[in-house]
């Protein structure tokens, strides 16, 4: 294993501590409780966000911590729900009295955790509502959930329902909106390799040289496919027909996020968003928006994901609304 890294054990802290230096106009940083927050809240009071998982996602969630997006975001360690108490810190720190609420990928810990933060909060007086993703098409159940994983989608509803938040929406109807998003979003995504957890030291599953696998989620674990390798036009339909076959997302605006999970260089990604944009033409789609980039990646796994929400008009006001933050920044 060869990795930038001092040690396995203190990875999470130092990056921590790195990201507070590198972005000290955005961000501070709750070292205690590993908790990433807004250097300067916002100038009227608003719900607050928070959202979080394990390290390794990077810019999701602490890279999406500022104007337009999250209030907090909680690391956990590697690929490791944060715990109930660091849920806990953020969701007290943000709040200032209009409520809090929590952005949860399906991931069991994830879940579990962040139920048990909501509970103690509320017994606090704080209100706190939840919005659960589970927009990944590729297993029903996998090696960390009970139900669809929560992958993509995330980052595309962060920065939808930060920017509502900004406009001063109250705690039910970002949860309304933050539902509705998952609703009518989907992701699939395929591994070209696997990626090295820092603590274990090799690959989290083998792939051949000449194989990829379909169906990945983010914690590196396996897909439900192992096929042989192909070029970017078939590794696009095999992306994007699962998700045409599980939503009609025609006769709507739609937003694409062309996802890398790490280590594919962008060039690939821009090859692979040209594939994925043509197919979705054909088959009478109208991407209105798009991103193409490393945004909720699997430390240094190679390949790729795609995302689709279909849209509205309220929904490309809010993706066009200002956004300040380390992983994403328009119009500020």
């Amino acid at each position: 294993m060869k990795k930038l890294l001092n040690s396995a054990d203190t990875a999470v802290a130092d990056a921590l501590r790195g990201m507070e230096v590198a972005h000290p106009d955005h961000l501070r940083v709750d070292h205690v409780n590993r908790v990433v927050l807004r250097r300067t809240p916002a100038s009227q009071p608003k719900v607050g966000l928070v959202s979080g998982g394990g390290t390794g996602h990077e810019p999701l969630h602490v890279g999406y911590v500022g104007h337009g997006m999250l209030d907090a975001a909680c690391a956990g360690e590697v690929f490791t729900s944060p715990t109930p108490d660091q849920v806990l810190a953020a969701t007290r720190a943000v709040d200032a009295g209009r409520g809090v609420l929590h952005i949860v990928k399906n991931y069991t810990g994830d879940v579990l955790n962040f139920e048990m933060a909501q509970e103690i909060a509320a017994a606090e007086g704080i209100r706190v509502d939840q919005v659960l993703l589970d927009d990944d098409v590729a297993v029903v159940d996998s090696l960390y959930t009970a139900g669809r994983r929560g992958v993509g989608l995330t980052m595309v509803l962060e920065k939808l329902v930060g920017a509502a938040a900004e406009q001063g929406r109250d705690l039910g109807e970002l949860a309304q909106l933050g539902r509705s998003i998952n609703d009518r979003g989907r992701s699939m995504g395929l591994a070209l390799t696997s990626c090295t957890v820092p603590a274990a030291g090799r690959p989290t599953f083998d792939l051949g040289p000449d194989e990829l696998e379909l169906g990945i989620g983010i914690h590196g674990e396996p897909g439900r496919e192992r096929l042989p390798m192909v070029g970017a036009r078939d590794a696009a339909e095999l992306l994007v027909d699962p998700l045409l076959a599980d939503h009609d997302f025609t006769g709507a605006p739609t937003i694409c996020l062309l996802n890398g999970m790490g280590a594919t260089p962008l060039m690939e990604l821009y090859v692979m968003y040209g594939e994925v944009l043509r197919i979705l033409e054909a088959r009478g789609v109208e991407v209105a928006r798009n991103l193409v980039g490393n945004h909720v990646t699997s430390l240094d796994m190679a390949g790729c994901s795609v995302t689709l929400l279909a849209a509205d008009d309220d929904l490309l006001t809010l993706w066009d609304a200002p956004v300040n933050t380390p992983g994403l920044r328009w119009g500020c």
